[in-house]
């Protein structure tokens, strides 16, 4: 089962499941996007076919961000013309969770939800409380141990080797 979509003046190939770039829009209620441009809808395979009024296709909001950044040079021969400028364009990752046609709902499989992972602090106090005992034996019994830098020899300059003049 997949469809064909229209979004930011591009179309694509999407089936539940697939994550797909599209231009930066504004996303619609709990990060649920609805697609109401669809071309065409494949039922069962080999059978492609025109999108019914009561055709759906649902993603759900992944990602937003900008894409890597694009240099985009002008240059006009003979003229002393160069221009130079940069472009990073705005994206939206949706995941299609859902397509809807002809009495017949198919849905992407769901994704085990990730596990948060533990707050910086408690790992930077379990990490303190490690250092403050470890200090503690150090200022108990044993003496601190300086080590004293050794000094570089100064280097000797080279002689340079007297030119002869030609008479």
């Amino acid at each position: 089962m997949y469809a064909v979509i229209r979004a930011g003046g591009k179309q694509y190939r999407v089936a539940p499941g697939d994550v797909i770039r599209v231009e930066s829009f504004a996303t619609g209620t709990d990060g649920q996007v609805s697609f109401p441009d669809i071309l065409a809808v494949s039922g069962t395979e080999g059978q492609v076919g025109k999108a019914l009024a009561e055709t759906r296709v649902v993603g759900e909001v992944v990602e937003e961000g900008r894409s890597p950044k694009i240099l985009v040079f002008h240059y006009k021969r003979k003229k002393q013309y160069k221009k130079l400028r940069g472009h990073r364009q705005s994206f939206t990752a949706v995941r299609i969770t859902e397509i809807t046609h002809d009495g017949q709902n198919f849905k992407a499989p769901e994704l085990a939800k990730k596990q948060p992972k533990p707050k910086k602090a408690a790992a930077e106090r379990e990490h303190q409380s490690h250092e403050h005992h470890s200090e503690e034996k150090s200022a108990k019994g044993h003496a601190k141990k300086s080590h004293a830098k050794k000094k570089a020899a100064p280097k000797k300059a080279a002689k340079k080797a007297a030119s002869k003049k030609k008479k």
